[in-house]
């Protein structure tokens, strides 16, 4: 039986460890901003400006007291324009939603605030230019639509695939034991994108499912942490032990 040998970092050429440490830095920067976004869009819908379970049961299931405008402004837009109008326009829609008031309070706050974006040229997201377009959204929040949920899953799995593709590439040039603990950070990513995706659609069906929701979040962050981190110092800060040193740095079975 032939018996596999991996490269550690140290055996690698300098170059070829300055492209991983690069792209480990960009995609640690990227997962940054991923989170300040999943932030962003699910905090705050339960009234707390935490994010918490009960933000990501809204955002998959819908609320059970709010509207989907409501639900808009308390989460994903709660940025794009001043609290004491997003207010005026929640009272608007608690006081019976008329088309009066709206011409007269209501219209100038979304024509200023919204009609660049919701102006109708993106079919993914509401056209606001009209009442009539306006009142749909006056309706109970039901959460993410399925048609939404699938467009944004696939551009996750390919998309979350690759980035946990090239870091356990990048990984697997480490010396880490036992091995099975490696075996366990490379494995964990790719489970999590699939449980995640899936509990979006089943929290649909029961809201419970949104803790595996943000436990599989938790886990996929805490693996991207340990691969980028190991491989960062173990290209540079690291010494190899006498034996692999002895071996030119060959990993054997990984």
């Amino acid at each position: 039986m032939i018996q596999a040998h991996h490269i550690h970092f140290l055996a690698l050429p300098l170059s070829l460890r300055m492209v991983y440490t690069m792209t480990l830095l960009v995609l640690g920067l990227g997962y940054l901003f991923a989170m300040i976004h999943i932030f962003d869009s699910h905090a705050g819908r339960d009234g707390d400006a935490s994010l918490s379970v009960q933000d990501l049961m809204i955002a998959y299931s819908g609320s059970e007291s709010d509207t989907r405008l409501e639900s808009a402004l308390k989460g994903p837009m709660q940025s794009m324009l001043p609290a004491e109008e997003a207010n005026q326009i929640i009272a608007w829609v608690r006081s019976g939603a008329e088309q009066a008031a709206f011409d007269k309070d209501i219209a100038s706050i979304v024509e200023s605030r919204c009609i660049t974006c919701h102006n109708g040229s993106n079919p993914h997201i509401p056209n606001l230019k009209e009442f009539s377009e306006v009142s749909k959204l006056v309706e109970k929040d039901t959460g993410m639509d399925i048609f939404t949920l699938v467009r944004v899953s696939h551009i996750h799995l390919f998309g979350i695939t690759f980035i946990f593709f090239i870091t356990s590439v990048i990984y697997t040039h480490s010396h880490v034991r036992p091995l099975w603990f490696k075996c366990i950070v490379i494995v964990v990513p790719f489970l999590t994108i699939i449980f995640d995706i899936l509990s979006w659609y089943l929290t649909k069906l029961w809201t419970p499912f949104a803790w595996v929701v943000l436990i599989s979040g938790a886990f996929m962050g805490l693996s991207f942490a340990i691969q980028a981190a190991t491989s960062l110092y173990q290209m540079w800060l690291y010494k190899l032990p006498a034996d692999l040193e002895a071996s030119g740095g060959k990993l054997p079975h990984m």
